[in-house]
This record gives C-alpha cells, structure tokens and sequence, in this order.
C-alpha cells in the first residue's frame, strides 16, 4: 500500500512540473506565431484583389 503512496506523491510532482513548464514556455513566448504574418504580407496583395472583384461584381 505505501507503494501506491510513493507512486501517486511522484506523479503529482510529475504534473505540477509539467504544468510549471508549460507556464514558463507560455509566458517567455514560446507559442507566439512567428510564421504566419510573414507569410500573410505576401499574400496580402492577392487577398485585396478578390475582395475587390467581389465588390465590384455586386
């Protein structure tokens, strides 16, 4: 039985070091989406267009 103790005591300190890390990664900006609005410039200019022929056909 104190097996069980020892095995669920470490699995929570397992997860609190997840969660821990997993807080650090979010503030310090790991997730941010660095891609993306690179590759949005260089397809703006095709995005105005169509917005513009559906206007326009209206």
């Amino acid at each position: 039985m104190s097996v069980i103790y020892l095995l669920i005591s470490i699995s929570i300190v397992v997860a609190i070091l997840f969660c821990v890390a997993f807080i650090r990664a979010v503030k310090t900006g790991q997730y941010d989406d660095d891609y993306t609005p690179s590759v949005r410039m260089l397809f703006d200019d095709e995005l105005k267009k169509k917005e513009n022929n559906h206007n326009n056909t209206n």
